[in-house]
């Protein structure tokens, strides 16, 4: 009898078959629904022991609070269901928690509102969850510093609209997304103070149910979960989810453009570099020998989905009056899709990379499929010192047609044209028109950014 899979899952983050494709199961973790309920009764324990701490409720109930409140005691089903009739999970829950608490229970969530306790637990979940996304960035960007560095020197054509334009090497093209990602890391530290704080500001934003105890009991409630105390109120001014969200799609647009060049770079035509090669990892059903570059395509389909959620974040900024009427659910959807897209994308990254295959001798060979045409440019501003730019761009011009319509090297069309060998000798035009010596400050910006990683920024 063949054995079913068991309907656990309906989306791509939490599928049997493709969780780990587009997540990770430490992510998976921190947003799980066992632990946004431990969240919430984290964020109710700690607003007890402040109230507590503050005088508004007795610190015995406070206790009793902390004793007993108790995860592993609860009716999931019954909480479930109560969810599923009033359309938010804390009511139900401060019923079971009460029930746990006994005569303390009357003061379990005193003065607090639902989104209260669950705007702090989702703070509590991103604090966590950009923990991971900042160990992965930092071991992503080891990574790209030891490509740049292999390959600070390793020539090979820079392409600009899909074409060859001119020399660069391949440490100069990992060195600029080692820049891209380290300033990730960067705008990740700066926006913590602005995301990382609390939410407990009553019915209405005003702390009016704790009278002037209010702003007391909440900057103890902040510092007992380790969070910042906000200025103000913010259950409908939701720029700090927006703001995490959209640097997710920025991480994952830049890992999308890194999987992009990889997947071209990989194409049979370029050859230049291939991803770890593992059996049977990015097979054909059909086709014996193919080896489809599978964490670039994942990378690029992360890029894509945490785009969506960033503009739907943008979208769910726009609430009504004090208390939203639907966007504050769209953050639900959103917020925990994004992070395990976004760890799925940098593992990924992180396997694609960390054992990238670079064919440098394919590199130096595709460099030199234009027979020279691709360092035109040196060649004409080399003539240029002795003729000016003008006729040596219109010298060189002809040369290049000589090379598209007859054939041959740049370099023996120009040593061909008077104008250009009373200037050079055969060994000088070779030397103009070999694609290694046309670099550029390549190496020096791959240095650049090296030494601005090392020092932090």
């Amino acid at each position: 009898m063949s054995r079913q899979l068991p309907p656990t899952a309906t989306t791509a983050i939490d599928s049997l078959l493709f969780r780990d494709a587009f997540g990770t199961p430490s992510m998976r973790a921190v947003f799980s629904d066992h632990a946004l309920i431990q969240r919430y009764i984290e964020v109710e324990i700690a607003l007890a022991k402040a109230e507590a701490a503050c005088g508004v409720i007795p610190a015995e109930a406070a206790d009793q609070i902390a004793a007993n409140c108790s995860f592993e005691a609860l009716d999931f089903d019954l909480l479930r269901r109560e969810t599923d009739n009033v359309g938010y999970p804390i009511l139900p829950l401060v019923h079971q928690l009460v029930h746990q608490c006994g005569e303390a229970g009357r003061y379990v969530h005193w003065g607090a509102t639902t989104q209260d306790i669950m705007d702090t637990a989702s703070v509590l979940q991103i604090r966590a969850g950009l923990e991971i996304v900042a160990a992965d960035i930092g071991e992503l960007c080891a990574i790209l510093a030891g490509l740049s560095r292999r390959h600070r020197d390793t020539p090979m054509a820079g392409r600009t609209h899909l074409q060859q334009a001119l020399p660069v090497t391949f440490g100069y093209k990992t060195a600029i997304w080692l820049a891209m990602v380290d300033r990730h890391a960067e705008r990740l530290e700066q926006l913590k103070p602005r995301v990382l704080v609390g939410e407990f500001a009553g019915a209405a934003g005003t702390l009016a149910s704790l009278g002037k105890d209010g702003l007391r009991v909440q900057e103890a409630f902040c510092r007992e979960l380790g969070l910042g105390q906000p200025a103000s109120t913010w259950h409908v001014a939701r720029d700090g989810f927006a703001e995490t969200v959209n640097l997710l799609a920025l991480i994952t647009g830049s890992l999308g453009k890194i999987a992009l060049d990889i997947m071209i770079m990989a194409s049979t035509e370029f050859a230049e570099v291939y991803e770890p090669f593992v059996t049977g990892r990015g097979a054909s059903s059909t086709m014996p020998q193919k080896r489809n570059p599978i964490s670039s395509e994942l990378m690029l389909a992360a890029a894509k989905g945490v785009r969506q959620h960033a503009g739907l974040m943008l979208d769910a900024m726009v609430q009504d009056f004090e208390r939203a009427t639907g966007p504050w659910h769209a953050e639900w959807m959103a917020v925990p899709e994004s992070f395990v897209l976004t760890a799925g994308a940098l593992h990924q990254a992180k396997f694609a990379l960390g054992g990238l295959i670079v064919d440098a001798a394919r590199m130096r060979e595709n460099l030199g499929i234009s027979r020279g045409l691709i360092v035109a440019e040196a060649a004409m501003m080399a003539l240029a010192l002795h003729t000016g730019r003008q006729q040596a761009h219109d010298l060189v011009y002809a040369a290049c047609r000589v090379v598209n319509e007859q054939g041959g090297t740049l370099a023996e069309a120009l040593a061909a044209i008077p104008e250009v060998s009373a200037h050079f000798d055969r060994a000088a035009i070779d030397h103009l028109t070999d694609p290694a010596n046309y670099l550029g400050a390549a190496p020096e910006m791959v240095d650049r950014v090296l030494a601005s990683v090392a020092r932090g920024g």
